[in-house]
């Protein structure tokens, strides 16, 4: 029988399987997608992120091929603009999510994880326990179209910020605040280049501009405005052409491919999971990628549902769902709290003006900032 079924296979997915592989248990990863594929992310992974992936064994790689960062780059209204790095020998690393994920799954069918690509989850197998409602595995649609039931012992959802099991089962939703969409898009021949991320704060909106390696970029809006997603490659440009820091440097950048779009972007988990069933990545909870430690609490909370399913399947552990939300709680939750809180200064055009003022006076605040932000304290 299968021990442990996981839906998704990105980041916290992959890292999931490969985990509890690695220990021995019978594991199925699914995912709706063929790898390689796309992914509108930032694309960049901070020192947490990076330590993450060093302590797994699986960094040589991603150190090998991602293009090295140094730090950040931030820039406000009035001609603000700090330059912090993440500190002494700590880096970041910027790659295309299509080679990370296909790299990270990769990862775990070597660890022995059994992968279905090409499937979709369609809803959780969910019976009468002695405690109430327990997930006992998975329904997908199978090669007939047909319904196929897989049992399991224990499930995790990672399958993303529209989660097919957290939403349908009422554990996870999109707030009505904030909401927020993204467009985002890959440009060659981008000017004024450096190992920094970028990120350019605007009065409603901010812009992220992330080097990647064989000399791509890609840029990013996210804007709480959804006029003009019907056609997300043309609002890109134009935010672009219209930014008083950017619009010269994309004077000669080519468009590699039409941008895409997705929103509302946050997500709010009112629990870990339920008896049977533990949430990771996105599927537990998302804000934005402004901070840019998106690939952080997917690894890592990949890394802690797994370690809770290995003791729910050596002691048979009924709220092991409470278990993983006490430890996502010390993992994530000050973390959680200044990323609201940079979130709602974003939100506020008097909030950015102030912040860029206190930046020009005190630049080391923005520089302590980007270090925590970047997750150098965790690396």
């Amino acid at each position: 029988m299968i021990e442990a079924i996981i839906a998704g296979a990105g980041p916290a997915g992959s890292v999931a399987a490969l985990t509890l592989a690695r220990a021995g248990a019978r594991v199925l990863l699914l995912d709706r997608a063929r790898f390689p594929r796309d992914k509108l992310c930032g694309d960049t992974l901070n020192p947490g992120a990076m330590a993450i992936l060093r302590r797994l064994g699986l960094d040589a790689r991603v150190e090998q091929r991602g293009l090295r960062l140094d730090g950040m780059i931030v820039t406000g209204r009035g001609g603000v603009r700090v330059e912090g790095n993440y500190g002494p020998g700590l880096a970041g690393r910027a790659l295309l999510r299509r080679e990370l994920d296909a790299w990270l799954l990769a990862a775990a069918i070597d660890a022995g994880a059994h992968v279905e690509e090409g499937v979709s989850v369609q809803e959780a197998l969910v019976y009468d326990g002695a405690a109430g409602p327990e997930v006992r595995g998975v329904v997908v649609k199978g090669r007939d179209g047909r319904p196929l039931r897989i049992p399991a012992l224990v499930t995790i959802a990672a399958d993303g910020r529209r989660s097919t099991l957290a939403f349908s089962l009422g554990l996870a939703g999109h707030p009505d605040r904030p909401r927020r969409w993204a467009a985002g898009a890959y440009f060659q021949d981008v000017d004024g280049l450096s190992p920094h991320g970028e990120m350019h704060v605007r009065r409603r909106h901010y812009i992220g501009v992330a080097p990647l390696p064989d000399g791509l970029v890609n840029a990013c809006l996210v804007t709480e405005n959804r006029r003009g997603f019907d056609d997300p490659t043309s609002l890109l440009q134009r935010a672009l052409a219209a930014d008083p820091l950017l619009g010269d440097r994309f004077v000669r950048a080519r468009l590699v491919q039409p941008a895409v779009s997705l929103g509302p972007l946050a997500v709010d988990a009112r629990a870990a999971g339920m008896p049977g069933l533990l949430l990771a990545g996105d599927a537990a909870g998302f804000i934005d990628p402004m901070t840019g430690d998106g690939l952080r609490f997917a690894q890592r909370g990949g890394e802690l549902a797994a370690g809770v399913a290995l003791e729910s399947l050596e002691k048979g552990a009924a709220a092991a769902h409470v278990r993983l939300a006490d430890e996502r709680r010390a993992e994530f939750e000050r973390k959680q709290r200044f990323d609201r809180a940079l979130r709602a200064i974003v939100a506020r055009p008097a909030a950015v003006s102030a912040g860029a003022v206190a930046a020009r006076l005190a630049p080391f605040l923005l520089e302590r900032i980007i270090a925590v932000a970047g997750d150098a304290v965790s690396a």
